[in-house]
């Protein structure tokens, strides 16, 4: 008996929270914009090239595998920068003025 008065709450639980319960703040969060998404993978491919110059350190790569995959991901990365100018109609964003503050130095 106790099982089944217990069975019957936990399904009326269920219902409620599914029909009844209001969407989170999570379901109202406007969704990222692709410049969000540049950024995102920007930091991305730079973390990878930490990583690649770590293990190439390490001698886990030959010199001429790390080339070839540094290149690669370099050019990845100016592909995404690029797309960057180009989703802010070539207005330079925070980050790209601090790196450009970076490379004057």
């Amino acid at each position: 008996m106790w099982t089944g008065i217990a069975c019957a709450l936990l399904a009326f639980v269920v219902l409620f929270l599914v029909f009844f319960v209001p969407e989170g703040a999570a379901h109202e969060a406007p969704h990222r914009s692709r410049l969000d998404q540049l950024m995102e993978r920007r930091d991305v491919i730079y973390e990878n090239l930490r990583d690649l110059r770590f293990e190439y350190r390490a001698g886990k790569f030959s010199a001429k595998d790390y080339e070839e995959m540094k290149l690669t991901m370099e050019t990845e990365a100016a592909r995404v920068l690029g797309e960057m100018d180009s989703a802010t109609g070539g207005t330079p964003t925070a980050a790209t003025r601090q790196a450009a503050g970076r490379a004057d130095r």
